[in-house]
C-alpha cells in the first residue's frame, strides 16, 4: 500500500533521477528484422515519392489540357458570337425595312440596281408587284424615266414579286432583285 507524503513547503530545484534504460545487444534475428524494416520503409518512401511524382505529372498534363481547351474555345466563341451578331443585325435590318412604306423611289432604285446587272441587253422584262407597278405608273419620273433610259424595257406585274423588289428577265436569264433574295444573299455572305 502506497503512502502519501505531505511536505510543509513546496520543493524547489528538485529533479527526478531516472536511469537511462539499459540497452542490451541485439540478437541476430532482431538485427535482421530492423534492417528489413528499414529497407521496407525506404522502399515504401521511394514508391510513394514515385507515385507523387507521377500524380504531379498527370495533374500538369490535365492542367495543360484544360488550358489548351480554353485557348481553343475562345476563337470559336468569338466566331460564334460574331455569327450571332451578324444574324441579329440582318434580322433587325430586315424588320426595319419590312416596316418601311414602299415608295416609287424605292421601287425605281430596286429596278435600277437589277438593270445595272443586265446592261446592253435588247429584250428586258421587269416584273413588279402589282401595287409597285401602279406606284411607278403614277409617279412622274418612275416608269417613264426608266423607259426613256432603256426603251426596250417592258413592265409587267407578277404575283411572284413581293413589295419593294423586282425580277428582271432577259434572254440570258433572270436577275432576282426581290428583298427576300437580297436578305438571303446577305445572310449567306455574312456567314461565309
Amino acid at each position: 500500500m502506497a503512502q502519501t507524503v505531505h511536505l510543509p513547503q513546496p520543493l524547489h530545484g528538485v529533479r527526478s533521477q531516472t536511469r537511462a534504460p539499459v540497452s542490451r545487444p541485439l540478437t541476430a534475428t532482431e538485427t535482421i528484422e530492423r534492417a528489413a524494416y528499414e529497407r521496407g520503409r525506404q522502399e515504401a518512401e521511394r514508391a510513394l515519392q514515385g507515385q507523387l511524382l507521377a500524380q504531379g505529372k498527370e495533374f500538369l498534363e490535365l492542367q495543360r489540357g484544360v488550358l489548351q481547351a480554353m485557348r481553343n474555345a475562345m476563337p470559336q466563341l468569338v466566331r460564334d458570337s460574331e455569327t450571332a451578331l451578324i444574324h441579329l443585325a440582318i434580322e433587325t435590318a430586315q424588320r426595319l425595312v419590312a416596316g418601311l412604306p414602299v415608295s416609287a423611289e424605292m421601287v425605281e432604285a430596286a429596278v435600277r440596281e437589277a438593270l445595272a446587272q443586265v446592261a446592253d441587253t435588247s429584250e428586258v422584262t421587269v416584273l413588279l408587284n402589282a401595287e409597285d407597278l401602279a406606284l411607278l405608273e403614277k409617279h412622274p419620273d418612275g416608269k417613264s424615266a426608266l423607259a426613256r433610259e432603256q426603251p426596250q424595257i417592258v413592265f409587267r406585274s407578277s404575283p411572284e414579286v413581293t413589295r419593294g423588289g423586282c425580277l428582271v428577265q432577259t434572254r440570258f436569264g433572270v436577275v432576282d432583285g426581290r428583298r427576300e433574295t437580297k436578305v438571303e444573299l446577305l445572310k449567306t455572305n455574312a456567314v461565309s
